[in-house]
């Protein structure tokens, strides 16, 4: 599974990877049961590739905060996005210590750490991350 091919869905639990690509949207894989289906261009779908958070000097890419906790967890699951705001938030800033606590808010940790948790128990290989960081965007 590429990092590059992983998606969220607004509206559907879990995480998906891109399989190919049709005229009206692209068919994905639930990366939590296995179930193959379409995902139509309407859908609102976010690339994890693309997303950032903000901290007070930049926006993190979100591959770097998943390797992060990759790290510290030894790519095991993390805590359970279940776990009460202030823990959650604590948690956080152990693995970005300079988030901005204005702009990021509980159910973004929650939802970070929840994709986390996915793709640990789906065995995602974090070290691959590595590779699509780019030194500049590591800054």
């Amino acid at each position: 599974m590429e990092f590059n091919k992983v998606i969220a869905v607004t509206g559907k639990p879990g995480l998906f990877e891109i399989i190919s690509q049709t005229k009206t949207g692209v068919i994905v894989r639930s990366i939590v049961d296995g179930k193959r289906f379409p995902i139509a261009a309407t859908h609102n779908v976010s690339l994890l590739e693309n997303i950032a958070i903000y901290t007070y000097e930049e926006e993190v890419p979100l591959a770097i905060i998943l390797k992060t906790m990759a790290d510290k967890q030894e790519g095991k699951e993390a805590l359970s996005h279940k776990e009460s705001n202030d823990t959650l938030m604590a948690y956080f800033e152990e693995i970005l210590p300079n988030f901005d606590k204005e702009r990021v808010y509980a159910s973004n940790i929650k939802k970070i750490i929840q994709w986390y948790n996915t793709l640990a128990a789906a065995n995602f290989d974090f070290n691959t991350l590595e590779k699509t960081v780019t030194p500049e965007e590591a800054k």
